[in-house]
């Protein structure tokens, strides 16, 4: 089981989410949750709502010229269904390995070469993003992969695959969702 989350500060937090994703290509926000269905909530995420504590996240695409015209770029425009049906409940357990597994291409802990930390210490990273959230906080997916086990991400098996949200041949990333915010941490690339 778990432990108990300790609280973030607003620096730690910021950090831990710039360290981890500064090599990668990703848009790691959050928004406020005022919906019971919350994907109506990370609708207003990627579309770039403010976050409602003020601490900055990372948005590699914010001010690319694609996004003209499209103001959820990288993110395709689809209803709320669509998206509830390409996202998967996993555990914090695995929402830690998901957050470390975005640091690069491919969606995979061997990711973790480039860091000078030990894995022990990245995954302290992960844990504070995750603290921000609280205890309660679910954790959301479009990773997946045929026969493993529901609720759970070990990424020791290949053979991942994903249901895309974006525009790029590949993106995946974990949503958050607390009582009072909802998280998105993605990554894409185009291969």
């Amino acid at each position: 089981m778990s432990r108990p989350m300790q609280p973030v500060d607003q620096s730690s937090w910021e950090a831990a989410v710039r360290h981890l994703y500064e090599d990668a290509y990703p848009f790691d926000a959050t928004g406020p949750r005022h919906h019971e269905n919350w994907i109506l909530d990370l609708i207003a995420v990627m579309n770039r709502v403010p976050d409602p504590r003020g601490w900055t996240g990372l948005d590699d695409a914010a001010h690319t010229p694609e996004r003209e015209g499209f103001p959820t770029f990288p993110f395709d425009v689809h209803p709320p269904e669509y998206i509830a049906e390409r996202l998967q409940e996993i555990d914090r357990d695995s929402a830690e390995n998901l957050l470390l597994a975005l640091t690069g291409d491919k969606c995979t802990l061997s990711n973790l070469f480039h860091f000078k930390e030990t894995k022990e210490e990245l995954r302290a990273m992960a844990r504070t993003i995750l603290a921000r959230y609280g205890d309660k906080a679910t954790y959301h997916t479009n990773v997946d992969r045929p026969g493993r086990v529901p609720g759970t991400l070990d990424f020791v098996t290949p053979n991942w695959g994903w249901a895309s949200l974006s525009f790029y041949s590949e993106d995946y990333g974990l949503v958050v969702v607390s009582n009072t915010e909802v998280g998105m941490f993605w990554n894409f690339s185009d291969y």
